[in-house]
C-alpha cells in the first residue's frame, strides 16, 4: 500500500500550482483592463450636444391641414452630419407633431417632437421640444430629452428648415 504522506503532499501541490495559474490569469486579466480601458469590457454611455439645422423639402402634395402629414426630406448639417427625414402631423389648429431622422455616416438617431405652430401669411412657424428615442450604429442606444425644436415652413413649396439643438446620450 502506497505511504499516504506523499499523496497529500502531491495533492497540496497541485492545489498551489492551479491557485497560482489562477492568481497569474487574474493579474493578467486586470493588467488587460487597464492597458485596453474599460471600453473592452463594457461600453460606457457619452453625452454628445448638437447644434443642427435641416434644409429640406416636401416629398408629397401639399397638406398643411388638420390630421394631415407633410413629408419632408433634406439635409442635415451642424454637428451631425447627413440626410434627415421629417414627418410633420398637424393633429390640431396650433399643434404639430414630428418624427426626425438623422443618417448620419455610421448609423442612425430618431426623435419625436412636440411643438407649437403659428402661420403668419407666406411663413409658418413651429416651436418646441424633441426627444431622442434611439440610435443604431455608433449611435446605438441613444437616449435624450427635452431638446430645443424649431422652424419654418415657406407655405408657397412647403420647404421646411429646422433646427435642434440640445444633449442626448449614446
Amino acid at each position: 500500500m502506497a505511504d499516504p504522506v506523499p499523496v497529500a503532499l502531491r495533492f497540496r501541490r497541485s492545489v498551489a500550482i492551479a491557485a497560482l495559474a489562477a492568481g497569474a490569469l487574474a493579474a493578467a486579466l486586470a493588467s488587460h483592463a487597464g492597458s485596453a480601458g474599460a471600453e473592452s469590457f463594457a461600453t460606457s454611455a457619452r453625452t454628445i450636444s448638437i447644434s443642427e439645422t435641416g434644409h429640406l423639402h416636401s416629398t408629397n402634395a401639399r397638406a398643411i391641414t388638420i390630421n394631415q402629414t407633410l413629408n419632408e426630406q433634406g439635409a442635415a448639417s451642424g454637428t451631425i452630419t447627413g440626410a434627415i427625414y421629417i414627418h410633420l402631423r398637424f393633429p390640431s389648429l396650433g399643434r404639430v407633431s414630428a418624427e426626425v431622422n438623422i443618417y448620419p455616416r455610421g448609423g442612425s438617431l430618431t426623435g419625436v417632437a412636440s411643438a407649437s405652430y403659428r402661420s403668419s401669411g407666406a411663413t409658418a412657424s413651429f416651436s418646441g421640444t424633441m426627444d431622442v428615442i434611439r440610435g443604431t450604429g455608433g449611435y446605438n442606444g441613444a437616449r435624450g430629452t427635452g431638446l430645443k425644436f424649431s422652424g419654418t415652413v415657406q407655405r408657397s413649396n412647403d420647404a421646411v428648415t429646422v433646427y435642434v439643438t440640445g444633449r442626448f446620450s449614446s
